[in-house]
């Protein structure tokens, strides 16, 4: 029986942060990355077997794997990486998780289904704050109403992003949006609708939705068929996401890519310690029915990077106890919508 953890993307900002709170939670993740120097230092720093190899060698990732119970891929974009890791995972009989937000990942992952139960495999992605607190909360919600036929996600963080996650957005930043609509994603424009949502400070603020993974995750938790997630943003970011309809086909130039991605790397990797100490998350959920009823539920939990190293670190040892559900898992479906309650510092609140 395997028993061991591999950490991929460990010397990244978010892959750092896991490898030092598993750590401290006496954990020994095997750390693995692109770069030898840079995954050994880590290594040597906090005690840990390392192992260096590339996602574009399939045989590599084969035999790094060969004795490893669960993966943690923490290198994004992942709608570049996640598939050679989820092939080597379904090859090796390993489990795979990651913490990805992007739907066209969780789509792409869904629809392994059948192959991940036949090779006894759990395939659950987004197993960070995207999307562990708004998957739970929406879970949550469908419990409160079952007969909810409308989903609205709304997210509030305080913190930095870092540069794995302010590259995803440049990479999608011509995308538009998405939502579900009749239980089919649907595009639609860049920050498509604004509403006030208050997330439980007594003031409103102006949200506009975004292509987050819950119009995927949520759909396949709850069987919701309308989904709207929204995010809190300033003034200036909504009006450049709604710049971005008419610039889009500028933005996605080669050209304007790696300028965004030049400036990207000129920036902080990712909010410091004290500033996820200092942070915090707050998330809003309503679900509807065709009778007019409602429901509305908050949540507030430790920053964003904090909660993706926790609730991910969670899962993982869930799966080293022989706690997992082999196929496609979203995290309430695969742990249950209070989930979410057992991390250290979460609090929901039902309106």
């Amino acid at each position: 029986m395997k028993t061991k953890f591999l950490l991929y993307g460990a010397n990244g900002y978010t892959g750092t942060l896991v490898a030092r709170m598993a750590a401290e939670r006496n954990l020994k993740p095997i750390l693995a990355g692109r770069d030898p120097r840079k995954v050994g230092e880590l290594a040597q720093k906090l005690g840990f077997e390392h192992r260096a190899f590339s996602l574009e060698d399939a045989a590599a990732i084969g035999a790094a794997l060969a004795d490893v119970a669960v993966v943690l891929h923490c290198a994004g974009p992942f709608s570049r990486t996640s598939k050679p890791m989820a092939d080597a995972c379904l090859a090796t009989s390993t489990h795979y998780l990651d913490i990805t937000g992007e739907a066209t990942v969780f789509e792409s992952l869904h629809a392994r289904d059948a192959e991940a139960k036949s090779a006894g495999v759990m395939l659950l992605p987004g197993a960070g704050f995207d999307v562990v607190p708004s998957d739970c909360l929406a879970a949550h919600l469908k419990r409160r109403l079952s007969s909810a036929t409308h989903l609205a996600l709304a997210i509030r963080g305080l913190t930095r992003i870092s540069h794995g996650t302010a590259t995803t957005m440049v990479e999608n930043i011509h995308r538009g949006g998405l939502v579900r609509r009749n239980g089919k994603l649907t595009p639609v424009p860049a920050a498509w609708k604004t509403r006030e949502i208050d997330y439980g400070d007594g003031r409103a603020r102006a949200a506009v939705t975004i292509p987050w993974g819950d119009v995927v995750t949520a759909y396949y938790s709850t069987g919701i068929p309308n989904i709207e997630v929204y995010s809190a943003l300033p003034s200036s970011v909504r009006s450049m996401m709604k710049a971005s309809r008419i610039v889009g086909p500028l933005l996605a130039s080669k050209p304007v890519q790696r300028f965004l991605k030049k400036r990207i790397k000129a920036q902080p990797a990712g909010p410091s310690d004290e500033e996820r100490e200092r942070g915090a998350s707050f998330l809003w959920g309503e679900v509807k029915d065709d009778a007019g009823n409602r429901a509305v539920s908050r949540l507030r939990t430790p920053e964003g990077y904090t909660l993706t190293a926790l609730t991910a670190l969670a899962i993982v040892e869930r799966v080293l106890a022989g706690e997992f559900s082999a196929g496609y898992q979203t995290p309430s479906l695969a742990y249950g919508a209070d989930f979410i309650l057992q991390i250290e510092g979460v609090t929901r609140e039902d309106l």
